[in-house]
């Protein structure tokens, strides 16, 4: 049984506990990550040096961070969230690169301010800046899933849209007058409508 290390508070650890979930693999998880448990201390530095979570460590010792690159693993390991044809599997880490390196950076500002309420994060014309950047991403993933795949990379779930539909959960939760997404709202719906979705995508945190 595989153990993973984080706070489910964390949306990086619920794309690996989503995965995992769906997957159908047991596993146990540890809390680790402020304010639970610091993981700034020698004995989680020694697992992942940045001191982030989540870790995923498999029965005999590998360990591994960074959750997109556990998705992966996941996915190639257990033959699983990964398409078998070519062009949908090039699709869906497309947009896991994406995600990682596109949408995420586009929300900080406003989450800490609107979501967080975190100190500091007050200044209205970096909050509007942020909406504005993170709102024309969701433009391209709204576009994207208005052509009527059921899933991002095309007929099956994928690691892709484990991280989508999180990050689709974080726009609804933020407290903002969004803009109006149709298909992103229905691709949210549906993947809410299962069991793990419901599950790392509730109402109590975002």
């Amino acid at each position: 049984m595989v153990r993973v290390l984080g706070r489910v508070t964390s949306i990086n650890v619920r794309k690996v506990l989503w995965a995992l979930d769906v997957i159908g693999e047991g596993y146990e998880r540890e809390d680790w990550g402020l304010p639970l448990r610091d993981p700034n201390v020698p004995e989680f530095l020694a697992l992942n040096p940045n001191g982030q979570v989540p870790v995923l460590i498999e029965d005999d010792g590998f360990s591994l961070w960074e959750s997109n690159a556990i998705l992966l693993y996941l996915a190639r390991t257990r033959g699983a969230l990964l398409p078998a044809d070519d062009h949908a599997a090039g699709k869906a880490l497309q947009w896991l690169s994406w995600q990682a390196s596109e949408l995420t950076a586009q929300w900080g500002y406003a989450v800490f301010a609107l979501l967080r309420k975190a100190e500091g994060f007050d200044d209205p014309a970096r909050i509007a800046e942020s909406l504005a950047r993170w709102t024309a991403k969701m433009d391209i993933l709204e576009a994207e899933l208005a052509k009527g795949r059921p899933f991002i990379a095309g007929e099956a779930l994928s690691v892709a849209d484990i991280v989508l539909g999180l990050c689709c959960h974080r726009w609804f939760m933020t407290p903002f007058e969004r803009k109006s997404l149709p298909a992103v709202e229905d691709y949210y719906r549906r993947l809410r409508a299962t069991a793990p979705g419901a599950q790392w995508m509730p109402q109590d945190y975002g």
